[in-house]
């Protein structure tokens, strides 16, 4: 006999938020289990999740970080969505063997797209020939998107993400989650509530601006939770990363372009970094950046330059990469990890006017490495607001635009994740009525939500 469950992962969920202001959460703890998730290299949402759903480390699953230098196409992919790019077997084909009854609903876990899941959707807008890019979602079955959207609305994407990503998108999806629920009852329920994201990593952990986002992700756990208590599920609460304050960036692709190894194009004015001629590259993700070195002969030359850069807590070679259970191709010839106070941008131009015109978007697939300035708009434009209005009346009247309203000051961003060394009030949580040790390994819960399940 199965029995039902569901994960909610609650993105940046750790012990420093827990508080005042998330009451219901607080008290539901109290009566439950929690246990801290030792974090994983990298510590970010694909990685994470990979391990958890597959109980493989990177060297295996072969999710290296959010992007990676692809070295055969000589491109840098960030956020790709196959499920074929995860290496090794899911969870939801591991239970099916075990039950052939067994069915999952995977709702906004990442790595989606033509995943063996029985129920699944994800973000994915649409690209119209004109240029606009409108809100969507995809979904397995096909039929099941356009129910939702028929119920719920159309998926709220640039809530999502980008400078108005807000609780709406969080609640669409957990709206989403139980309409499945009562739809298909699936045996297990992976849910995604992203929310906590934006406002830690812009703020920090600062209860004097994040009290507001807090207390809404406490009202959603508890729509959520009592759903499912309804349901007589086995419930889980995890988290992949706790989010921590950081006080400075670290430029490394400037840094490794003032030592001569980076290939830049001028195209309409405006710099394009070549990855696929550069000698040495960073791709960058929040505290730790894969470094990509054209040449072994010159892999010595650029690790010493790594070594000498204010800020990088660690410089891990091909050695130190495995023992970290991240030696896989797609990783980097080194892994830099960050002090716990500083991150990695993806910046390469030294002139703010050379900036490639995606630089000033809100663009995740261009970019060459993760930019968490995305969620802001420019505070050293007072009339910025007006701006993204004008460009949004021309979306609307069928006129070409560009959502140029993203600053370039990576100062702005006060939180950050990634490193496996922060302190432990960071960790990501596990928390459900299993009896579990203080500490786990992210590869452990892919075992305990299949005890959960069987």
């Amino acid at each position: 006999m199965m029995q039902k469950t569901v994960v909610i992962d609650v993105v940046g969920l750790s012990e420093s938020i827990i508080s005042e202001h998330t009451p219901y959460l607080k008290s539901y703890i109290e009566k439950n289990h929690l246990s801290k998730i030792k974090p994983v290299l990298p510590a970010v949402t694909t990685t994470a999740q990979s391990c958890y759903v597959t109980g493989k480390y990177p060297t295996e699953h072969g999710i290296v970080g959010n992007g990676w230098y692809d070295r055969t196409d000589a491109e840098v992919k960030f956020w790709k969505q196959s499920n074929h790019l995860v290496g090794s077997s899911k969870i939801w084909d591991e239970a099916k063997k075990k039950d052939p009854t067994f069915t999952c609903a995977k709702m906004f876990w990442w790595y989606n797209m033509y995943s063996s899941a029985d129920y699944s959707v994800t973000p994915r807008p649409q690209y119209h020939a004109d240029g606009v890019k409108a809100p969507d979602c995809y979904s397995n079955p096909p039929e099941l998107r356009d129910e939702l959207q028929a119920a719920l609305g159309t998926f709220p994407l640039f809530n999502f993400w980008g400078p108005n990503a807000n609780i709406k998108s969080t609640q669409w999806i957990a709206d989403a989650s139980i309409w499945v629920d009562k739809k298909y009852n699936p045996t297990l329920n992976l849910i995604y509530l992203p929310h906590l994201d934006y406002c830690l990593q812009k703020f920090g952990v600062d209860f004097t601006k994040i009290s507001k986002e807090l207390a809404e992700i406490d009202q959603v756990l508890q729509q959520l939770i009592e759903h499912f208590e309804s349901t007589n599920a086995h419930i889980i609460l995890l988290s992949e990363y706790g989010i921590n304050n950081v006080t400075e960036p670290i430029h490394l692709n400037r840094i490794l372009r003032e030592h001569d190894c980076l290939a830049i194009r001028e195209e309409r004015r405006l710099e394009l970094l070549d990855a696929g001629a550069s000698k040495a590259f960073a791709v960058s993700d929040h505290q730790i950046a894969h470094i990509y070195v054209k040449n072994s002969a010159d892999k010595k030359e650029v690790k010493k330059i790594l070594e000498a850069i204010p800020g990088v807590a660690s410089v891990l070679d091909s050695k130190e990469i495995a023992s970290h259970h991240l030696n896989h191709e797609r990783a980097g010839d080194f892994v830099l990890i960050a002090d716990t106070d500083k991150w990695f941008t993806y910046y390469y131009w030294l002139d703010d006017a050379k900036a490639p015109d995606f630089a000033r978007c809100v663009d995740i697939f261009k970019k060459p490495g993760y930019d968490p300035v995305e969620m802001f708009m420019d505070p050293k434009n007072p009339l910025i607001k007006l701006r993204a209005g004008y460009k949004l009346a021309r979306k609307l009247t069928g006129f070409r635009y560009l959502m140029d309203v993203i600053p370039l000051d990576a100062t702005l961003v006060k939180g950050s994740h990634g490193s496996p060394f922060c302190d432990k009030q960071f960790y990501p949580l596990f928390i459900s009525n299993q009896k579990t040790k203080s500490e786990i390994e992210p590869t452990d819960v892919y075992k305990l939500i299949l005890n959960s399940i069987f």
